[in-house]
């Protein structure tokens, strides 16, 4: 039996939520354990701290822009301006893509500088792959879901009455942006 639309709208919001609360637990558990590893090697004298990147910088202000495009985005929804929405959902997708080719440039920057993904002599390179890895496959499935939200826009689906799928996938898409943002944080400063 097929749910309504309605149905959909009731258990859409609940599922989004849930769903990013167990993202939210997974990157929880590897900050968590690479403070546990950082100590450990630490006091051993094996944790070679290195700079992060800068590209892992600049892919931090692109997907900045990408959440302003969709909040901009949901303005003209209100003003019911179909056209804008669809260029706005677009921009912001184009920067998601910008932000994946940073991350891309900055593990070829880390690579460059013989910093290797399961490099036993550089434990902490692994986990900077790790965790801006995992980061970057949910970005993957954030630039899918603007994809979709960008052919809705396209097709009018979204207008004042009706943005229920578009806060959707802009609250999606913020998270992974806020998201990022922490990673950054404790990666540049937990050194």
């Amino acid at each position: 039996m097929a749910l309504s639309i309605e149905d959909r709208r009731k258990v859409g919001r609940p599922l989004l939520w849930l769903g990013m609360a167990s993202m939210l637990m997974a990157f929880a558990g590897l900050t968590s354990g690479y403070v546990v590893s950082r100590s450990a090697l630490m006091t051993e004298g094996l944790w070679m701290s290195f700079a992060l990147p800068i590209q892992f910088l600049w892919s931090t202000l692109v997907i900045g822009l990408s959440s302003l495009a969709m909040i901009a985005a949901r303005g003209r929804i209100r003003a019911d301006d179909t056209p804008n929405v669809t260029r706005l959902v677009w921009i912001a997708f184009a920067l998601g893509l910008g932000f994946a080719a940073l991350q891309l440039l900055g593990w070829h920057s880390m690579v460059e500088a013989k910093i290797f993904f399961a490099d036993p002599t550089n434990t902490a390179g692994s986990w900077v792959y790790a965790i801006s890895g995992l980061h970057l496959a949910h970005m993957i499935a954030g630039l899918i879901v603007l994809m979709v939200t960008g052919f809705r826009a396209a097709k009018g689906r979204y207008t004042p009455g009706n943005e229920h799928g578009f806060v959707l996938s802009a609250t999606f898409w913020h998270f992974l942006g806020v998201l990022w943002l922490y990673l950054y944080g404790f990666m540049a400063f937990i050194r």
